[in-house]
């Protein structure tokens, strides 16, 4: 769908949007999803889409990772538009991201790495972002406007039945005294309970560990199941302590809107496909 089609079909006004919690920031061809209530407590903070690069997922897609599956200049420039986009010139920490639990804390304005085995990111270093990776994932940010700490998560079925959220929290707590009931999350776009399905593996890997997940499915067939990975960071980060209207929840399945997104389990069987960045820091 060409930009112009998506900018009528999302004005950055749109008051359907806004009433998530979210709106769109765009600057030349690219649109990132940035959260109204971060932003409103001093975090920056965005969502990437695919659109306004110079990758080839197809021609002028946004990659922003995998030297593996496209080139560190392509990546640099997709970048740069990117932080162009939020208004911002900083440096992103990221991590090597393993579908795990392990939360790495980013302590100094030089701590960054893609080579660390991590799934979470927490800092409350001035002039850094934090980010994660996705193509279907759920993607975290969270910010805590009374000490300045912020997070970046990135769950998929494997972090949410290991709980990531809640223990990314929990780490905030600890490490910076941050309070629960303080905190603002946004949960990015993602593959949605309308058509992620999954097989008996992650049901029973969801019903073991965490007992009363069964709201999660909507049964399909043989064992099968859609999963609403959405409502279950939701329903984490709630069991963590926060309070459910500080959570903002965006409105986008990755699944479905192919056009705006890049999506692993819709698009891998044609070959590789890119990944956003969702970031979060200081302002």
């Amino acid at each position: 769908m060409p930009i112009e089609t998506i900018t009528e079909q999302f004005p950055l006004d749109d008051p359907t949007l806004a009433e998530t919690g979210f709106y769109w920031r765009e600057h030349e061809d690219v649109k990132v999803l940035v959260s109204i209530p971060l932003e409103g407590i001093g975090f920056i903070n965005g969502f990437s889409t695919r659109l306004g690069g110079v990758s080839s997922f197809p021609s002028r897609s946004l990659n922003l990772s995998g030297v593996d599956i496209d080139s560190s200049d392509n990546i640099q420039i997709n970048r740069s538009r990117f932080l162009k986009t939020l208004g911002c010139d900083r440096e992103i920490s990221t991590c090597h991201q393993i579908h795990g639990d392990a939360i790495h804390l980013v302590e100094s304005s030089v701590d960054i790495s893609d080579s660390v085995d991590s799934d979470a990111l927490i800092s409350k270093v001035q002039g850094r972002l934090v980010g994660v990776k996705t193509a279907d994932c759920v993607p975290i940010l969270i910010g805590d406007k009374a000490t300045g700490a912020f997070a970046a998560i990135h769950a998929g079925w494997r972090g949410s039945v290991k709980q990531i959220a809640s223990k990314t929290v929990s780490r905030l707590s600890a490490h910076f005294g941050s309070r629960a009931d303080e905190l603002h999350a946004a949960i990015g776009p993602a593959a949605s309970g309308r058509s992620y399905e999954v097989g008996p593996e992650v049901v029973s890997s969801f019903l073991n560990a965490l007992p009363g997940s069964s709201e999660l499915f909507n049964p399909t067939h043989d064992g099968h199941a859609l999963v609403d990975l959405h409502l279950a960071n939701f329903l984490q980060l709630v069991n963590a302590g926060l309070r459910p209207e500080n959570i903002s929840i965006a409105p986008f399945c990755t699944i479905e809107r192919t056009d705006l997104f890049f999506s692993h389990r819709a698009e891998s069987v044609n070959g590789p496909t890119g990944r956003m960045l969702s970031v979060i820091g200081r302002k």
